[in-house]
């Protein structure tokens, strides 16, 4: 599996939402892998997926924000930037408009 297959398949695992991917091209990353918690704690448990899925396979983890407020976690994947909102926190961002 690719890098991105393991990271929509370790947010399907732990029931993320609407998962989207942005292919980027390089501008900032590959991809942009964009996806809906139910609350802080789940959007939380499901960046600790990713990261135990990253760490499994040997692929680094540049960086980790917002992972205490919950709302909005950004995973830096290098080649892959991660966004785990929760529903009201990604309808307010909207950033698959902005990126579109």
């Amino acid at each position: 599996m690719t890098k991105l297959e393991l990271v929509n398949k370790a947010i399907e695992d732990k029931i993320g939402k609407d998962i989207v991917n942005l292919k980027l091209d390089g501008i900032v990353a590959d991809y942009f892998v964009i996806a809906t918690a139910n609350a802080p704690n789940h959007a939380q448990s499901i960046v600790d997926e990713i990261e135990k899925v990253c760490d499994e396979n040997g692929f680094e983890i540049l960086g980790r924000e917002g992972y205490t407020e919950g709302t909005w976690i950004l995973l830096d994947l290098n080649d892959i930037i991660v966004h785990v909102f929760t529903e009201q926190a990604r309808s307010f961002y909207d950033i698959e408009r902005l990126w579109n």
